[in-house]
């Protein structure tokens, strides 16, 4: 007698290896999926101006791309940063964040040597040393104030509380100093530097000497922070700047400290 319709569906769900042995077509199908090959993808990564072709797997992780990169750019993998559209997060996979054939990658970062060697610039310190520890609100603080009751900089970006942007493709600028000075922040991700322009001077710090960075709202303008961008070891050597549009305090973390820190 024929087998019933269920007998039948059996027989197309259970087939034998070479061994004799039974698997259904969703074990089967996992074992060829888990058994074909990668999907590699060709890129290339840009470092301190430096160019390199890579290849690597499209589904593997940013976290497995640096551990690759580290013997390549001689970097180590936790003070690298990848950027491809914004900041690239570790637990993404290449595929997540948008990488394509033929895409430019920026990894930004400093060897090891670089690191150990860098000093603090001494002109910035300087400016920071009568800086107050204080748990009052920044922006209440007198070496603040008085630079806030000047007002919102008529040249200033504008500022929008509540929100995260990716950092603009041109310099922060129209923003203030402790000596009310105009200042402008510049993010050189492809040298790892943060210049910070003012009419007198622009200084380079390499990202990797940035200890720290603290902001807070400016009360009665919440779309603008007051931030401190610590050069040294104290917070004496913090250097401060007005009116930082609150859109970007996220982004500059990120760019400046990494993920990680911010």
């Amino acid at each position: 007698m024929e087998g019933t319709g269920s007998d039948i569906v059996s027989e197309r769900t259970i087939k034998p290896d070479e061994n004799g042995d039974t698997k259904t077509d969703a074990a089967n199908l996992q074992e060829n999926k888990s058994s074909s090959p990668k999907e590699i993808v060709s890129f290339t990564v840009i470092h301190n101006k430096n160019r390199f072709d890579v290849q690597f797997p499209l589904d593997e992780t940013v976290s497995k791309l640096k551990q690759h990169l580290q013997n390549i750019i001689h970097v180590p993998q936790p003070l690298q940063k990848v950027m491809f559209k914004g900041l690239a997060k570790d637990d993404k996979t290449l595929r997540e964040i948008g990488i394509t054939p033929g895409v430019k990658v920026m990894v930004v970062g400093s060897k090891l040597d670089d690191v150990l060697a860098v000093s603090t610039p001494s002109t910035l310190v300087a400016e920071e040393k009568t800086h107050v520890v204080s748990k009052e609100p920044l922006c209440r603080q007198k070496a603040h104030k008085k630079i806030i009751d000047k007002g919102i900089p008529d040249d200033v970006l504008p500022g929008i509380r509540d929100a995260k942007e990716p950092l603009p493709p041109f310099p922060l600028c129209g923003m203030l100093n402790m000596a009310g000075g105009k200042v402008r922040l510049t993010f050189k991700l492809e040298l790892d530097q943060l210049w910070i322009g003012t009419k007198e001077r622009t200084e380079k710090i390499p990202m990797t000497s940035i200890k720290n960075i603290v902001s807070e709202p400016i009360e009665g303008h919440l779309q603008y922070h007051i931030m401190g961008i610590q050069l040294g070891t104290t917070e004496a050597s913090r250097y401060w700047v007005y009116w930082v549009p609150a859109q970007y305090v996220d982004s500059i973390k990120d760019a400046v400290l990494g993920p990680w820190e911010a």
